[in-house]
C-alpha cells in the first residue's frame, strides 16, 4: 500500500516538481538559456505551449521509483527501528522512542533515495531529453560514484524533521483514537 500511494503521489506531483526544479535551477543558467518563469502558473502554461504537455511529465519515472523508495523505506525502517529499541533498550513506546525511531527512518530513507534524487533532479532541469543508461554513464564519468550522495545533507536536512514530524504526529493520532474507541494500548 505504501509503494502504491507513492507512486500515485509521484505521478500527480510531478508537474509541480518539474516545474520546481526549473525555477531552482534557472538562476544557475546563462541569461540566454534562463527560461524566466513569472510564476509557477506561468511556468506551467509555457511548459505546456512550449514543450508540449508531456514536458510536465519528464521524469516521471524517476520521481515515481523515488516516492515508491521514500514511502516504503520510511515506514518499514520506522517500524522495524521502533521495535528494536523497544526490544533491546530500556525505552518504552513514548515520544523519545517515536522520536529516535523516525530520526532513524529519516536517515535511511534519505540515503536509498539519494542517487534517484540525483537522476531525477538531473532529467528534470534538461532541455534535451538523454536515454538514462548514457545519463548514468554520463554522470558516473564526470563526477565518479559520489554523484550518488551529491545533496544528501540538504536532502536530509529537509527529510529528517518531516519524518519525525510524519511519525510523531501518527503516534499522537494512533494514541488519541485507541482512546477515543477504548481500545486498550499494545
Amino acid at each position: 500500500m505504501a509503494s502504491t500511494s507513492g507512486f500515485l503521489g509521484g505521478i500527480a506531483g510531478n508537474p509541480a516538481d518539474v516545474l520546481n526544479v526549473r525555477m531552482q535551477h534557472d538562476a544557475a543558467l546563462p541569461a540566454a538559456q534562463r527560461r524566466n518563469y513569472r510564476h509557477a502558473i506561468d511556468g506551467l502554461i509555457r511548459m505546456t505551449r512550449e514543450e508540449g504537455w508531456r514536458s510536465l511529465f519528464r521524469g516521471v519515472w524517476p520521481n515515481s521509483m523515488r516516492a515508491v523508495l521514500m514511502t516504503a523505506s520510511q515506514l518499514a525502517s520506522y517500524d522495524g527501528f521502533k521495535s528494536i529499541l523497544l526490544r533491546h533498550t530500556s525505552l518504552t513506546d513514548n515520544l523519545t522512542t517515536h522520536f529516535s525511531a523516525s530520526i532513524m527512518a529519516g536517515f535511511v530513507a534519505t540515503t536509498i533515495c539519494s542517487p534517484v534524487d540525483v537522476i531525477k533532479t538531473r532529467v528534470m532541469s534538461a532541455k534535451e531529453s538523454e536515454g538514462l543508461a548514457k545519463l548514468l554513464a554520463r554522470i558516473y564519468r564526470v563526477e565518479g560514484a559520489g554523484w550518488m550522495w551529491r545533496g544528501w545533507v540538504p536532502s536530509f536536512i529537509r527529510l529528517g524533521p518531516h519524518t519525525v514530524a510524519t511519525f510523531l504526529f501518527l503516534e499522537q493520532h494512533k494514541r488519541l483514537y485507541r482512546k477515543f474507541k477504548d481500545i486498550p494500548d499494545d
